[in-house]
């Protein structure tokens, strides 16, 4: 995904920051960085924009990088070997992608912008750097991809977004 950024978006990472702690889903992101440390978090993010009907993953892909929902929705996607499609809604302060991140697998489901999103991006190399020089902080967001994931995964119809 190399979605360009035009000119007339800024991103600010507190607006991140207050989905996340606004976020009341299932499977919102639950990293409570102090005001200090979100600087430094965005530091090793990159902020991605999308238009409503862009593809943000494709299901098969091997890729590891993590997004951080910031503003609007995201639909996942997955189609079993009966062709049976299954379909799961992500939005603001949730996240998607952390199943390959942590699984070093292809990518389990194909993801569509529902609407125009801004998003947060975070590569293995990146997290890799900021595990050396912020080890508490990838530390939480360690621990709270994986709370994503574990609710997901118990809780059948949000599995799909496991991505």
């Amino acid at each position: 995904m190399n979605a360009q950024l035009p000119a007339s978006v800024r991103f600010d990472i507190q607006g991140l920051a207050h989905a996340m702690r606004l976020s009341s889903a299932l499977d919102a992101v639950p990293l409570t960085l102090n005001d200090s440390q979100w600087p430094l978090l965005a530091n090793y993010l990159q902020p991605v924009a999308l238009q409503q009907g862009q593809v943000l993953i494709e299901q098969g892909v091997k890729d590891r990088t993590v997004y951080f929902v910031e503003s609007g929705t995201l639909t996942v996607h997955y189609e079993d070997s009966r062709e049976r499609v299954r379909i799961a809604m992500v939005g603001a302060g949730s996240l998607l992608g952390e199943g390959a991140f942590f699984s070093h697998l292809p990518r389990g489901a194909t993801v569509h912008a529902g609407s125009d999103c801004r998003l947060w991006c975070l590569t293995p190399l990146r997290f890799r750097e900021l595990s050396a020089r912020h080890p508490e902080i990838a530390l939480d967001l360690t621990v709270a991809m994986s709370a994503v994931l574990a609710r997901r995964m118990y809780n059948r119809p949000k599995r799909v977004a496991v991505t």
